[in-house]
């Protein structure tokens, strides 16, 4: 079996038929969680889940199940594989969609090769892991975890004014069985790395041993509206000025450190927003990350104690929201250490790693063992038409997600 291999033209043909899927007149790829592209790329992977012999069962957030069970191993625990359809706007076709096609080449190549697993196997595409459309992102796999109460989630109104479950309903993927029917006994999701390291490195693989904590918070600061040109810049309580101390400050400060903590400031908006007026007011978002939860909170905390200092220097108000605080996710031990014996079987360079990037895997983990396998992305890009995998990378990484399945449902 360690021979097997992946169908690479069945995978890639299907990625690419996949990929077809909800463009726009311009050729962008928008599929949004439950609009009508979704409901087009979801019937498209629900009839190859029913070609491939598989049950499908969707729950009640939309989440949709192919499920491999036989007679003799249907009250185990099963082995979930997975992770998204949706994308965000004027997206790759990799991003998500590479996890879940592939958990469903692995269940039919284990199928066509007579192999018999110990448990079930399942392949799981998640609802709106992207957030795009409705908040918060991960939000199939934070409800199938108990994270979020499903019928808050249901109610959730998007950025277009639409509510969830209205819209589940309308695209028929609006299902009956409770999230988290089915505790896993362990997950695994296969995905492009998203950033330049494999790449950069020469590296065709990477097992992921955790992810990122990540804290978003939005700041809105305070200043008076004044003449650009006739008000002295000791006299000014400058919103804009105030802000870009805190841009400069987190970026001098994540340089500086010796440690794999990074901060972004991603969106901003100055008001009155004219050449010649100072800015009255500016709210932006800050977003920090790092593997590690306290050098997250020492983060957070300088941020706070920084905000503190250029009220009182700069005679502004400030005010801060938090949006968003998931804590680091370590992985499953074992599980990464199968992960790097499959690579080591097949004489392919691996290297551990840390996923930047949210998953639904980070989720999953409240629930179930869990880990994280990564193929190069070109460039580094993604959420970005240029998102590129070779298909040479795409197939080992199929490979070794089939090898870990295979080790993971055999006999013990």
């Amino acid at each position: 079996m360690s021979n097997h291999s992946v169908n690479s033209v069945r995978l890639l043909g299907r990625l690419a038929e996949l990929g077809a899927i909800g463009r726009d007149e311009d050729g962008k790829l928008v599929r949004l969680a439950a609009s009508r592209a979704d409901r087009e790329g979801r019937d498209r992977l629900v009839s190859w889940i029913k070609a491939a012999g598989l049950d499908v069962v969707v729950d009640r957030i939309g989440n949709i199940f192919g499920v491999w069970a036989t007679d003799g191993n249907a009250d185990a625990a099963p082995l979930m594989l997975g992770s998204h359809l949706d994308t965000v706007i004027n997206a790759g076709i990799y991003d998500g969609c590479f996890g879940v096609l592939s958990g469903l080449e692995v269940i039919e190549t284990l199928k066509e090769a007579g192999f018999v697993p110990s448990r079930p196997i399942v392949v799981a595409a998640f609802t709106n892991e992207e957030g795009v459309r409705y908040a918060p992102d991960m939000m199939g796999s934070l409800v199938y975890a108990g994270g979020l109460d499903v019928n808050v989630a249901l109610a959730t109104i998007g950025t277009d004014g639409s509510r969830l479950g209205d819209e589940l309903r309308k695209i028929g993927y609006a299902g009956d069985r409770e999230p988290g029917f089915l505790k896993p006994h362990a997950y695994i999701e296969l995905h492009i790395e998203q950033g330049p390291v494999l790449e950069k490195e020469g590296i065709p693989l990477g097992a992921v041993e955790n992810l990122q904590g990540i804290s978003w918070q939005r700041v809105t600061i305070e200043g008076d509206a004044n003449h650009a040109g006739t008000t002295p810049i000791s006299m000014r309580r400058d919103a804009g000025h105030a802000a870009a101390r805190v841009i400069t400050f987190l970026r001098a400060r994540a340089k500086a450190s010796n440690t794999p903590t990074v901060a972004t400031v991603g969106c901003m908006a100055f008001e009155p927003n004219a050449i010649n007026v100072i800015p009255s007011r500016t709210t932006f978002t800050v977003d920090l990350r790092d593997p590690d939860e306290e050098r997250l909170k020492q983060e957070e905390a300088a941020l706070a104690d920084l905000l503190e200092a250029l009220s009182a220097e700069e005679g502004v108000t400030i005010s801060v929201e938090r949006l968003a605080r998931f804590e680091p996710v370590k992985f499953d031990e074992r599980i990464v250490a199968a992960i790097e014996a499959a690579a080591k079987a097949r004489a392919l360079p691996f290297k551990r790693m840390t996923s930047g990037a949210g998953h639904d895997a980070q989720m999953i983990a409240r629930i179930a063992p869990s880990a994280m396998i990564f193929v190069p992305s070109k460039g580094g890009i993604s959420h970005n038409p240029k998102e590129f995998s070779t298909g040479n990378d795409l197939i080992a990484g199929a490979n070794i997600l089939l090898d870990v399945v295979r080790t993971l449902t055999e006999e013990e």
